[in-house]
């Protein structure tokens, strides 16, 4: 299945940012990221100074990939929460709203009983915000408004800019 680019507003990054920030303060998470079904990491909470997230990001995608690829050899239409426990870390994977991926990494300082409960409710959540930007990405399609109609010149300067 082939994902088109998400298009973010800062509206709904800052709304996804909350919720995110609420489920790590929630489940004492190590990290919490959020990346789209192609890879690209959309936004991320946590401990990730020491953590190639653009590589975790990239892997996690390609994990919810081979995962589905072996659902489907089960008949089953996808797999949407993944486990993964590890000696230290443990990771929560689940497929958010069928579009992103929010991934938790979590010690023994949390539980997976903790995690999923509270995952499931940001899921909720951010299901919300994604199926709401959706609605207003096609509205100003509809309406012949570029998402990208609002750049300047002077943001894309600022943007390369040191």
């Amino acid at each position: 299945m082939s994902f088109s680019q998400l298009i973010l507003y800062e509206e709904e990054f800052h709304k996804i940012n909350d919720v995110l920030t609420k489920l790590y303060s929630e489940t004492n998470a190590k990290v919490i990221f959020l990346v789209d079904r192609n890879g690209q990491l959309i936004a991320n909470t946590g401990e990730t100074e020491n953590l190639d997230t653009t590589s975790l990001a990239s892997l996690t995608a390609g994990n919810i990939a081979a995962t589905g690829s072996m659902a489907k050899l089960l008949g089953e239409k996808e797999f949407t929460i993944i486990f993964h426990e590890g000696y230290r870390d443990n990771i929560y994977i689940s497929i958010v709203g069928r579009r992103v991926i929010m991934v938790v990494i979590f010690d023994e300082r949390s539980s997976l009983g903790l995690v999923r409960l509270r995952a499931k409710k940001s899921g909720d959540d951010l299901t919300k915000i994604f199926d709401d930007l959706l609605n207003k990405v096609d509205s100003k399609t509809e309406e012949g408004v570029s998402p990208f109609a609002e750049i300047t010149d002077d943001d894309i300067d600022k943007l390369f800019s040191e």
